[in-house]
């Protein structure tokens, strides 16, 4: 009886482990919304289950900070824009881009067009809101590289610390705001604004784009083959749930809706931003492009005398996975 018991258990324990292997909590950067539709349709369409996985969505919000939560334990993967990411590897935390689906940066600058700006110089003097919590990085990088300050005055800019929403710019409070071309910037023509009435300046335009929404890992786990298969079934699946959205954007803007449980942003909404949003992962397959990360590094190093980074990182890629999970 006794050998029976053990045997029971360690079947027990192995199916436990097995289950384990196979669960992957996933931190995304913000909000239910169709930014993050590839892994809500590779839930919903079964292809996490079709490789085996066990996947749990966490979403992101003001409060929530996704480097925290994978160096806490609480997810497996995160979302995060590369140039947050780096600063945290910098200060200490051991984080790796193992895949990266949006190719391009939907970034940008949303301005009133009767300040009278029309180029980066004009930002001189003005008020510009600029958001927090690692999504700063682009733009001090980008100013630092301008040469213009960042703490007022005429010769600078005010920045202002800018909540999640639109609101300094429609009250008048900020000149120019942070949007994104998939989400603010649409908030802004919702609120009655015509785009005749705006300028804007997208990063990618400026040369200073970097890249966003990458996947990340804790180091560590990267030395455990079973986690480095596990990702590479995650990202197979994972991609395959993008180009469905990117061919089947309105089905994915459903998707997304279906999964948000706060029902703050309806199917428009969701279909507008699908539609953006599919522009900015159309050309990737996964794999991180070299040119694209090295451009990256090279906008946060150009910061001046206060740069985001201080040297060019060693270790904070690997083609492991996307090579795996993509050949």
């Amino acid at each position: 009886m006794r050998h029976l018991m053990t045997a029971a258990m360690l079947t027990f324990v192995a199916g436990q482990a097995s289950a384990q292997d196979n669960d992957v909590t996933l931190q995304l950067q913000w909000v239910t919304q169709s930014q993050f539709a590839g892994y809500y349709v590779a839930q919903d369409k079964g292809f996490y289950e079709a490789e085996g996985l066990n996947v749990t969505i966490l979403p992101g919000g003001p409060d929530i900070a996704p480097p925290q939560v994978l160096a806490g334990g609480g997810a497996d993967v995160m979302l995060n824009w590369m140039p947050s990411a780096l600063a945290a590897r910098e200060k200490g935390l051991p984080v790796v881009n193992i895949a990266q689906p949006f190719k391009s940066s939907g970034l940008m600058l949303t301005c009133w067009k009767d300040t009278g700006i029309t180029s980066v110089e004009d930002f001189r003097g003005k008020t510009i809101g600029v958001w927090f919590f690692g999504n700063e990085y682009p733009f001090l990088s980008w100013m630092s590289q301008a040469g213009i300050p960042t703490d007022g005055g005429e010769e600078g800019v005010t920045v202002l610390k800018q909540g999640f929403n639109v609101d300094p710019l429609l009250q008048r409070q900020a000149d120019c705001i942070s949007t994104m071309t998939y989400n603010e910037y649409g908030q802004v023509l919702d609120a009655g604004v015509s785009p005749d009435e705006l300028v804007t300046f997208k990063y990618e335009d400026q040369g200073v784009a970097t890249l966003e929404d990458g996947m990340w890992v804790l180091e560590e786990n990267l030395e455990d083959p079973a986690f480095v298969e596990k990702m590479t079934r995650f990202v197979r699946a994972s991609m395959e749930g993008w180009k469905y959205a990117e061919a089947n954007p309105d089905e994915a803007a459903q998707i997304v809706l279906d999964n948000d449980m706060t029902g703050a942003q309806g199917l428009e909404a969701q279909q507008r931003m699908m539609s953006e949003v599919a522009l900015l992962t159309a050309g990737s397959n996964g794999a991180l492009d070299e040119a694209d990360y090295q451009r990256t590094v090279d906008t946060l190093l150009a910061g001046g005398s206060d740069p985001v980074i201080s040297q060019a990182p060693t270790g904070a890629w690997t083609s492991v996975i996307t090579d795996a999970a993509l050949n």
